[in-house]
């Protein structure tokens, strides 16, 4: 997976997997859009399901549990925004936070700034870290920046990496969780001891933050606790928060006065932002405090998953990692996507149960993958509902 196309919704919660392998034809797109509205049974509902008209019925419907309706709007980053990032900053015990529409956006500024800090533009981050493979090569085409890699393991580098790494630095970049390997987590003693070989090395850390929220289970540390060990903290507010769009970076006032200059000079102060604001509010108001809950019954699931496929005597399966570190992981089976995805889809349409969203052709000859979200929709499984589905798939493989 090389290309830098987006491609169709991969984990039913907002984010593209990027690439040509495995492009999927529109009529089978349409067929996976609406065998999810229909489905009686689903692990989590994906955005590209939810019409127009229920997202801004929702929206509107919660926006006055959020902020007083009878204000003024906001324009250039003022009223309901500054709101936002004044919520984020206090959950993340941050001094400050600063607003930016993408994600990608939020870590170029936030990366190109300490890279003025320490007078060395060299981001020492993994390989397969979103700004590697979804932004096309925009650290280096658009902010001048190099990038290296301590390690290509599928995993975050050790301390050990960080410290024996053959040259020079300035900023460390971890993805909390990392999403390509499995959405995994180190343990927390590994990330305080990979933190401090950084700082040994006179570097900054950046905490690739988009999926930050959900990381407190594993960790068993409150986010202020979390976000403290770095010195800055991009997060989202899409992917795990079901909000329309939107990041945050939060950091030293210092950092975030200069990220809101550098905001500007790459565009991303827009005129008015209520609507995305709103719904990074919501997200923060509903979604948040559901994640461990979410996080806890995806270990079930996972667990239902595994035992699912022994039992109907697939060749061989994996659900990784096991158990899952948030309410996201991967499961890999012996056939192609193309089987997969069948199956997965006449699976949905004939009983109304939708156990995969899509299954890509990402690893070694012979396998595919999919991501596994759940939310929720997901909560309403039993375990043995998630063996009876396994098995109704399986029955539909070759």
């Amino acid at each position: 997976m090389t290309a830098h196309e987006p491609r169709d919704d991969r984990e039913g919660t907002g984010d593209v997997r990027e690439g040509a392998a495995g492009q999927e034809q529109p009529d089978e797109g349409a067929r996976r859009i609406a065998a999810a509205r229909d489905a009686e049974r689903i692990l989590a509902l994906p955005p590209t399901a939810v019409t127009l008209a229920e997202r801004l019925t929702a929206l509107t419907a919660g926006a006055a549990e959020v902020t007083d309706l009878g204000r003024p709007s906001d324009m250039y980053g003022d009223g309901v925004v500054a709101d936002l990032e004044e919520e984020v900053a206090r959950l993340l015990g941050t001094e400050a936070a600063v607003f930016f529409p993408t994600g990608t956006m939020a870590q170029q500024v936030a990366l190109r700034c300490w890279a003025g800090r320490t007078g060395n533009a060299t981001v020492a981050l993994h390989p397969r870290s979103h700004p590697e493979v979804h932004e096309a090569g925009a650290l280096s085409v658009v902010s001048g920046l190099r990038t290296v890699h301590p390690t290509d393991e599928p995993r975050q580098p050790t301390a050990a990496e960080v410290l024996d790494f053959e040259e020079p630095f300035g900023t460390l970049m971890l993805e909390l969780p990392q999403r390509e390997a499995g959405f995994v987590l180190p343990e927390w003693q590994e990330l305080t001891d990979v933190v401090a070989a950084a700082r040994e090395r006179d570097a900054v850390v950046h905490f690739d933050g988009a999926r930050l929220w959900e990381c407190t289970t594993h960790f068993g540390r409150p986010l202020t606790e979390i976000a403290a060990l770095a010195d800055s903290v991009y997060v989202s507010f899409y992917k795990s928060l079901e909000g329309m769009a939107g990041a945050a970076l939060a950091g030293p006032r210092s950092l975030a006065d200069e990220a809101r200059a550098w905001r500007h000079r790459y565009g991303g102060l827009m005129f008015q932002q209520f609507p995305t604001a709103l719904s990074a509010l919501l997200g923060l108001e509903h979604v948040l405090p559901r994640l461990p809950e979410y996080v806890a019954h995806a270990r079930v699931v996972a667990g239902a998953l595994r035992d699912g496929f022994a039992s109907a005597r697939v060749p061989w399966s994996r659900v990784h990692p096991d158990p899952p570190h948030t309410h996201q992981f991967q499961c890999w089976l012996p056939y192609t996507a193309e089987v997969l995805n069948e199956a997965a889809l006449t699976q949905a349409e004939e009983t109304g149960t939708q156990l995969f969203w899509r299954w890509y052709p990402d690893g070694p000859p012979g396998l595919s993958v999919t991501e596994v979200t759940v939310n929720g929709p997901g909560l309403a499984w039993t375990a043995d509902d998630v063996r009876a589905a396994v098995a109704e798939f399986v029955r539909r493989l070759p």
